[in-house]
């Protein structure tokens, strides 16, 4: 039986997460927001009386810190876990958009909670005995003055790719879009075979793929995680998938074993072309600026059918024409198309009823373009003379 609205005003947050939106008596997009802003609120108010008491010592400040940690993000159980079981993957298909936006935001306000932010954010008290040291004894230490400013440790920043991760996903969940990731480590079977690659295409090849074994690789791009969303979801779909991938490449100037992709997917009835250069477009004046124009030209991905390439008006030199557009005008910044019918099948969804369009770039030369590096491996080799710029 349905709970009364004083009964569900009564309950902890605790005792919430562990019924569904229907048994909560959450029917509308009011009522999701209302919910999520109360465990927002509490969440909030947790982390800060944390902050405000302290710790004694360094040990309990990490016991505390790591407590509060996995009361929230812990995989098994943790609140945001089971938010996750029972009000996203259980909403009925009318809330999904709004119960995924809100879960989204919530995720990303959560990542006060992890442990470098906790520790950070949690002092030390002075205990009572040091407090209370004759004089005296100050002096005799060689403590001659106490407003002396304390050990300040240098505050970080975040690294260039997550800064360009965290906008690039910015722009996609203001359009509706919401976060969805995946394994690394993947079978064949969805980084390639799910995916309409056949066993004669040459990214299947060892020199090409980092293969476990003749059944599991190290993912060579975040497609899997769209056949992974179908199965688990259905249609409508609209995700993104941002996360790291990994090639048999020698490491050069342009080229890194491990790097960052972005795909979108947008699956549901009566989607076209247009929406793909409408949404891309849109897109890159967001990243890029008003200026920006775009290009599309056909190409072949064995997932999309038709396929294309996307590029942009050099952000260099106007499009011009220069060194790093070759001299173009145009700078290639990712793949895109419509999803193949064979690979919404084989997602679990009708290709009579649905269409869908997917993209892929990577967030590595995103950041190269923008912050103007000009040797991916800097972002990768840990110089801090290199990183303390951003």
């Amino acid at each position: 039986m349905r709970p009364s609205r004083t009964q569900t005003l009564a309950m902890t947050i605790d005792e919430k997460v562990r019924k569904t939106l229907a048994e909560l008596g959450v029917t509308d997009a009011a009522g999701v927001e209302a919910l999520f802003g109360e465990v927002r609120a509490a969440m909030e108010q947790e982390r800060s009386s944390l902050v405000s008491h302290g710790a004694s010592s360094e040990a309990e400040r990490d016991r505390l810190s790591k407590s509060l940690r996995d009361r929230w993000l812990a995989r098994q159980n943790g609140l945001l876990a089971n938010i996750d079981e029972r009000w996203l993957k259980t909403s009925p298909k009318e809330l999904k958009p709004s119960v995924g936006k809100s879960f989204n935001g919530l995720r990303q306000a959560a990542a006060a909670l992890e442990m470098d932010a906790l520790v950070k954010g949690v002092g030390l008290k002075i205990p009572t005995k040091v407090a209370a040291v004759d004089a005296a004894e100050i002096r005799g230490a060689g403590l001659r003055d106490l407003t002396l400013p304390g050990y300040c440790r240098p505050l970080g920043s975040l690294h260039p790719v997550t800064q360009m991760q965290r906008e690039i996903e910015q722009i996609f969940l203001n359009l509706g879009f919401r976060i969805e990731d995946g394994p690394e480590i993947e079978s064949v079977y969805y980084n390639f075979d799910a995916l309409n690659i056949p066993e004669s295409h040459p990214s299947r090849d060892d020199w090409d793929t980092l293969y476990i074994n003749a059944q599991t690789v190290l993912r060579t791009h975040t497609s899997p995680v769209q056949i992974r969303a179908m199965e688990k979801y259905g249609a409508p779909l609209y995700i993104i998938i941002p996360g790291k991938c990994y090639r048999h490449d020698n490491p050069d100037a342009s080229h890194t074993p491990m790097f960052h992709q972005i795909e979108g997917l947008a699956i549901d009835s009566d989607i076209t072309f247009a929406d793909l250069k409408g949404t891309l477009d849109f897109f890159a004046k967001k990243l890029f600026g008003e200026k920006i124009h775009t290009r599309f030209q056909p190409s072949f991905f064995p997932f999309t059918e038709p396929s294309g390439e996307v590029a942009i008006s050099c952000i260099f030199c106007g499009g011009e024409g220069c060194r790093v557009c070759k001299e173009s005008g145009w700078i290639e910044v990712m793949g895109c198309g419509m999803v193949h019918p064979q690979v919404l099948h084989n997602g679990g969804i009708d290709p009579e009823k649905y269409s869908g369009w997917a993209f892929g770039l990577g967030v590595d030369r995103y950041a190269m373009m923008k912050y103007d590096i000009n040797d991916i491996q800097l972002l990768f080799q840990s110089d801090v003379r290199f990183l303390e710029q951003f």
